[in-house]
């Protein structure tokens, strides 16, 4: 009798649901210790704020308007998000270069942004 010439391979993976995607999972003892901890899309907001803040500052758009519009939202929502452009260095450098998952919702940062620089890392890293 002859060998099989198929193998059979189990990776015990887990598939959980964030933000309404599929993610896949390995097991718990083969995570990392940090898996980069901010969300995707916090960076995703942060780095559209920055164009958009570039593109009225250079003069690519006039207002908050044309913007909205070419990206079909609101200005509102466009008047919302731009104010991720202002956060302090500080928190900018705790979110995108030591990857610290903030405590807060995107809104709220954009809310926190009008804080002082000196209080904005302690409304978006910490539970007030």
């Amino acid at each position: 009798m002859s060998a099989p010439t198929t193998m059979r391979v189990f990776i015990p993976l887990a598939i959980r649901k964030r933000n309404g995607r599929p993610r896949i999972l390995p097991p718990a003892d083969m995570m990392p210790a940090n898996d980069g901890g901010v969300d995707p899309h916090v960076l995703k907001a942060i780095a559209k704020a920055w164009s958009w803040r570039r593109k009225l500052e250079g003069g690519a758009v006039g207002t908050m308007s044309d913007i909205a519009e070419a990206e079909n939202v609101t200005p509102a929502y466009v008047g919302r998000m731009l104010k991720l452009a202002y956060l302090a260095p500080a928190v900018l450098e705790k979110l995108l270069i030591e990857r610290v998952a903030p405590v807060v919702s995107v809104k709220d940062m954009a809310a926190a942004a009008e804080l002082l620089w000196t209080e904005q890392a302690g409304a978006v890293f910490s539970l007030q």
